[in-house]
This record gives structure tokens, C-alpha cells and sequence, in this order.
């Protein structure tokens, strides 16, 4: 896990947000790493983390209401992630970056990439959609019965290893519940105005189905399309999809080093 190597960490203050962050390695074109939701950096990043640092610099951080990060008297929304990365970014006086976002965090960087596109060398979104239809109706259906005793243990445990407040983790799946019930996507012409170099991971029992992903992949015009084994984040060691943490598809590494070092 990432927490077992070394690190610089600290908070920013965010646009009203005590937003926490970590840094890993060296380099100057550093990786970004956006988290999904009701997850934490280690949740979804521990495993492959110690890997990529290798060889770049690493940042990344707990959107609001997340893990170590504190609250706003306000919705969650993509749009205000990819805010809040943006103004972590100028706190850190970093004006290009390489990003990866997995789940919500996927979302976050389509957001960016139409906002804040100058920000951005290339981008990875992993196991994201951008339209109601790549998921099955029952999906959003689910969000209307939902309580926190569905959380996933392992994003439970995660919280409360750096966050032990239940009324914190509360307040994160209630807000995250609402995001998704509020979910209206993008637009095709929006997706296609993006042109920045994409690589589009997702799972063959992922979330999203396979052929929304062909469908991204070919809105986009400077896309690549990677399709894995496994579940919802399996490939890059999110903890939730995992067998007592036990992260086999390390090749996820070459295949993000690839893409962002040709």
C-alpha cells in the first residue's frame, strides 16, 4: 500500500475546503490521481501508487467531503471537483499535468477536460460514463433504496482509517447518493469537443457496460481504448474490488506508462 512508502502530504485551503493531498515521487509532469466516490487516495490508489511513483511525480487528493478532507454547505458536483483540482493545482503551482480519474473521478476529469483543457497533457479516464444509458435502469433505480450498510467494508474500513467519524462518513454517502440521483451526464457534442490524447479504460464487469466504452473511445477524437478482466476497478488495485487485497493485474502499469510516455 501507498501509505507504506514515503510521501509529502499537507492541506490546502479551497475555496472554503480544507482539502488534504499527497505527493509521491519526482518528476517534473506529474500524475494526478482522482479518486471515485466514497472512496479515499489509499482506497482506490494504495496498491498501484508505490508502482507508478517509480518513475514521476504523483499527486493526489480527497475531494470535498471525502476521507481527510472537510465540507461545504453544498451539493457535490463534478463541475466543483474539477474546481476544487483546479485551485489545489494553482496552490501547488502546477500548470500541466497528466491525470487519471477512475469512477466519479472519471467524471471529474470530463469535466475538467471541457473547462480547464489547458490544464491537462493527457488523460486517463477509467471505469467513467458520461450518459444515463451505459448503465442498466436497476443501476439508478438502486439509489432510491440505498443505505450506508451497502457501502462496500473495505470503503468503509478505508474511511475510517483516516477518518474515524461516522457522522463524516454519513454526510459522504448521503452526499454522494444525491450526485448520482442528480446525474444527468454530457452531451455527445460535448464529448466530442474534447481532443486532448485519451486513453478510456474500463472492465468487462465493470459499471459502465464494454460498449459504452467503444462508444467513448470513438466520440472522442484522439482516443485509445483499453479493455480488462475483472470488476470495477479490479485492474488498478481499488480495495473494494479485491480479494484480501490481493492486487493481481499489475500490467495496469505498463499499460498507463505506455500511454503516457509514447
Amino acid at each position: 500500500m501507498a501509505n507504506n512508502i514515503s510521501f509529502q502530504n499537507g492541506y490546502a485551503d479551497i475555496k472554503g475546503l480544507c482539502m488534504y493531498y499527497q505527493i509521491y515521487g519526482e518528476g517534473d509532469l506529474p500524475l494526478v490521481l482522482i479518486h471515485g466516490g466514497g472512496s479515499t487516495i489509499q482506497t482506490t490508489f494504495g496498491n498501484i501508487i508505490p508502482h507508478l511513483s517509480k518513475r514521476r511525480k504523483i499527486i493526489a487528493m480527497e475531494l470535498q467531503a471525502h476521507g481527510r478532507t472537510s465540507d461545504r454547505h453544498s451539493d457535490l458536483s463534478f463541475k466543483q471537483d474539477a474546481d476544487d483540482v483546479t485551485a489545489l493545482l494553482d496552490y501547488l503551482q502546477i500548470n500541466k499535468a497528466d491525470f487519471l480519474g477512475f469512477s466519479n473521478g472519471g467524471q471529474t476529469l470530463i469535466e475538467l477536460a471541457l473547462h480547464r483543457s489547458s490544464l491537462i497533457n493527457k488523460m486517463i479516464i477509467a471505469s467513467a460514463f458520461y450518459k444515463k444509458e451505459a448503465v442498466p435502469e436497476e443501476f439508478w433505480n438502486g439509489f432510491e433504496n440505498v443505505h450506508i450498510e451497502m457501502m462496500p467494508k473495505a470503503l468503509r474500513d478505508g474511511f475510517f482509517r483516516v477518518n474515524d467519524n461516522e457522522e463524516a462518513f454519513q454526510n459522504s454517502f448521503d452526499k454522494d447518493v444525491q450526485r448520482m440521483k442528480n446525474f444527468k451526464g454530457w452531451t455527445d457534442e460535448q464529448i466530442k469537443s474534447i481532443h486532448l490524447p485519451t486513453l478510456i479504460i474500463n472492465a468487462t464487469h465493470d459499471v459502465g457496460s464494454v460498449e459504452h466504452a467503444v462508444e467513448i473511445y470513438r466520440t472522442i477524437p484522439n482516443a485509445e481504448l483499453v479493455i480488462l478482466p475483472g470488476g470495477h476497478g479490479e485492474y488498478l488495485g481499488a480495495i473494494e474490488s479485491l480479494k484480501n487485497n490481493d492486487w493481481r493485474q499489475t500490467y495496469t502499469v505498463d499499460i498507463v506508462e505506455e500511454f503516457l510516455n509514447k
